[in-house]
């Protein structure tokens, strides 16, 4: 799968056949809430706690330079999605616009990514129910939850898109409530838990300052510092390239993709760099062990003892949150593989609601088979299967990036969608049509691509994230057989 060899013109096997049959329902504040709803999850609540201690405040650095370059994936995604906008995205694109192999590689690997991403969050629900209802076994809590959400999604897109937009609000109120809080304890000078007077020269005071371990460096606990602190950072980003699979069903995706895509980077800015600055300058940075949320360590300096309860209910939404989005994108995603050829023809079928029910389904049944996994083998699930969910989301973004340059070769070369406002324009013309351009596109893609592979070196200094990369090394020799055996049987 060279990046070199894209075709002078359009190939027969770029005619990838999506029938318009899925409903454009997602309306804008669909799209806007469920683009903001996918960067904001637990990771945040409880796995800023980590980067922190990694890196202390500079840990902000980290999040500006790794939500800059999430912010350039999904301008690159974005940008095919303008043009063409079909389900399953990154799949339909590799494919229309690489190869079949590619496609291949590129959607199954981001349904099995979702697949465990479901997996380990059905398997903690339970933990957040059980901190009100103790006697509630966890294997029931996720049960219940695993049949409410796949109930949800077999309604159609719209009312996805309305679950969404509402477990989305519930974290974005808990968010501004905090840095609210925060700034009032930081002007009007309240009195905080910890006795340091709450400000934001704090950064630069407490615990070594602003760049307490360096770039990176090392310590008995391993190595730590901003450059270790991006590995933890990027993959809170996960699920901000939802945009574009939702672009096969929005109403107007020339105006809502676009509009969502650059809001990515206010939403970085306010809900990132915003809340966990505000969050140091109130909890000195090193005082943040991971042992409660960051979140409710400030509610507790806000005088609001009830937190870990009100973190544990957003906590929750936004583990439903996640597993309805990954529900849908998985159908979405066997939708697509189904019409590339690249997946079972069964899976490729519409309701009368324009729902893949067969995909929703099967994507439900096999995140079931894992949850039993997690319970029977937890220490496996969560040390190993996890591993490759997190190493799949660098590929995934690798592709997408490929995939960007090659789109813009086929476009070039005359093979833009006969429905696009591209269709008939060859050469420079063809590309200055293009309506939603990624910046600087002749160089942004490797700039992004040699950043991803800065991260997946860093991933080799930690023991943890070091099994990742070997998952990721044999989880795509697995992809490669199988799409050779596939094909080989037909």
């Amino acid at each position: 799968m060279s990046t070199t060899d894209a075709p002078k013109k359009p190939r027969e096997t770029d005619d990838v056949p999506v029938p318009a049959t899925l409903r454009k329902s997602l309306k804008n504040r669909h799209i806007q809430l469920i683009a903001l709803g996918g960067a904001i999850g637990t990771g945040l609540f409880y796995g800023s706690s980590e980067s922190i201690a990694l890196a202390g405040p500079s840990i902000l650095l980290a999040y500006l330079i790794g939500g800059f370059a999430i912010f350039m994936i999904v301008r690159a995604l974005s940008e095919m999605s303008v043009e063409d906008p079909k389900a399953g995205a990154f799949s339909y694109y590799a494919t229309r616009y690489w190869s079949k192999r590619a496609g291949f590689i590129s959607g199954w690997n981001y349904w099995f990514n979702y697949i465990l991403v479901s997996m380990v969050e059905l398997a903690v629900v339970g933990s957040f129910v059980n901190y009100w209802f103790p006697a509630i076994p966890t294997w029931v809590s996720a049960a219940v939850f695993l049949v409410l959400i796949t109930a949800a999604n077999l309604l159609g897109v719209s009312k996805f898109g309305e679950f969404e937009f509402w477990f989305a609000i519930i974290k974005i109120v808990a968010v501004i409530a905090m840095i609210i809080g925060g700034l009032a304890v930081i002007i009007f000078a309240l009195p905080t838990a910890s006795g340091i007077k709450a400000s934001f020269a704090n950064w630069f005071t407490v615990g070594g300052g602003f760049f307490p371990n360096g770039l990176m460096g090392h310590t008995d606990n391993g190595w730590t510092g901003l450059l270790m602190a991006l590995v933890v950072v990027m993959f809170s980003f996960g699920g901000t390239e939802l945009i574009g699979i939702t672009a096969g069903e929005t109403e107007d995706p020339k105006i809502t993709i676009p509009r969502a895509t650059n809001d990515i980077i206010w939403r970085i800015l306010v809900f990132y760099i915003g809340a966990l600055g505000v969050i140091m300058a109130v909890v000195p940075w090193n005082t943040i062990d991971g042992k409660s949320s960051p979140f409710v360590q400030i509610f507790d300096s806000v005088g609001i003892h009830a937190a870990a309860g009100i973190l544990n209910f957003v906590c929750l939404t936004a583990v439903m949150s996640v597993y309805n989005s990954g529900l849908y994108a998985n159908s979405r995603m066997l939708y697509s593989l189904a019409k590339q050829g690249n997946a079972p023809a069964y899976l490729g079928k519409l309701n009368s609601k324009g729902v893949p029910v067969a995909g929703v389904l099967t994507s439900a049944v096999i995140t079931a088979i894992a949850v039993v996994v997690v319970f029977v083998w937890p220490e496996f699930a969560f040390n190993y299967l996890m591993s490759i969910a997190t190493i799949a989301g660098i590929i995934n973004w690798t592709m997408i990036m490929f995939t960007e340059m090659k789109f813009r070769k086929v476009v070039e070369a005359g093979g833009a969608p006969e429905d696009s406002d591209l269709a008939g324009k060859s050469g420079q013309e063809a590309l200055d049509a293009i309506h939603f351009k990624l910046p600087f596109a002749k160089v942004t893609p490797w700039v992004v691509l040699e950043f991803l592979a800065l991260v997946v070196v860093l991933m080799c200094f930690s023991a943890s994230y070091r099994i990742a990369v070997i998952a990721g090394v044999i989880w795509l020799a697995i992809l490669f057989v199988a799409y050779q055996i596939t094909q080989a049987k037909k």
